[in-house]
């Protein structure tokens, strides 16, 4: 084979090859559009932003009290240690199932 013919053939190759990459990346932000739209959707009206946010401040308030009042305890009992980790994980777990999507 060819010089000329290996260079063309594998910038045929090459040719295809981005654009199936391109191809992926296309795809991937339509989805990533219609997701946005779809969460956009959801939160219109005002009421709805109203109670987001006050639910939010809610649970960071909560958060925030059980963290403090596990800390002042941490210093007098090690056990105290292992309830802040676990209240920790329990707010991180609480904010995944406020923040998660409809479809899951």
């Amino acid at each position: 084979m060819s010089r000329q013919a290996d260079i063309e053939r594998r910038l045929d190759h090459l040719g295809n090859r981005v654009r199936e990459y391109a191809d992926g990346a296309a795809d991937t932000a339509d989805d990533w559009l219609s997701r946005g739209r779809r969460a956009v959707g959801r939160f219109r009206g005002i009421d709805a932003r109203k109670r987001i946010a006050r639910r939010a401040e809610d649970i960071a308030d909560e958060a925030n009290y059980q963290y403090r009042r596990l800390r002042r305890h941490a210093g007098r009992h090690p056990v105290a240690t292992a309830a802040i980790v676990a209240g920790t994980v329990g707010a991180l777990f609480l904010l995944y199932r406020a923040l998660r999507r409809d479809e899951d």
